[in-house]
């Protein structure tokens, strides 16, 4: 039986009514993003795969429940998942970092081994800055730059205005610049 192609209003519509296969459409479409963000929240694809799986879990439970405020459906799913991995890290006290090495960093075409080991020097270097970062400021560069969400929907998933990501995040990149600013005097004074 061919399935029929609705948008997703429409799905959800069938999902809240309890409609497991537009459920699993839902699903589909969002697993991916979902795990994308949770991964790079924990570190660890094992955690990252249950923390998905939980989301969807608890989203499917709740659907019945959810009710459209202009913003896309994901960011109801983006607020579980930040939820739950809130949850997680509280849960163990410890924040657990992405090793390095499981970042492929692959050359640019044409782009010599030594640029390519700066390039990843740097990069390093980058990824040890974010970590130490406030937990807020850490979602917000992961939904900017890996998720590539509009501000907007960063708010919505967030519990903030749109205005006040475009500050945090502007503060954030300022932040950043300042600890590679300092990094590069104390390298400078070696």
């Amino acid at each position: 039986m061919p399935q029929l192609e609705y948008n997703e209003e429409e799905i959800l519509a069938h999902a809240s009514q309890g409609d497991h296969d537009a459920f699993g459409q839902l699903y589909e479409r969002y697993v991916g993003r979902i795990f994308n963000y949770v991964y790079y929240r924990t570190g660890n694809t094992h955690d990252a795969e249950d923390l998905t799986a939980r989301v969807f879990q608890r989203a499917m439970k709740h659907v019945v429940n959810y009710t459209d405020r202009g913003v896309p459906f994901s960011a109801w799913l983006y607020r579980i998942a930040h939820n739950l991995v809130a949850n997680w890290h509280r849960d163990r006290s410890r924040k657990q970092e992405i090793p390095l090495d499981d970042i492929p960093i692959l050359p640019a075409k044409g782009e010599h081994p030594e640029q390519n080991l700066v390039r990843s020097q740097e990069q390093e270097a980058l990824l040890k800055m974010i970590r130490t970062l406030p937990s807020e400021r850490q979602n917000l560069l992961i939904l900017k730059f890996v998720e590539d969400l509009p501000n907007a929907e960063i708010g919505a998933i967030m519990g903030r205005s749109e205005g006040a990501v475009k500050s945090l995040y502007h503060r954030t990149l300022l932040a950043l610049r300042d600890q590679l600013e300092d990094q590069n005097l104390s390298l400078e004074g070696e």
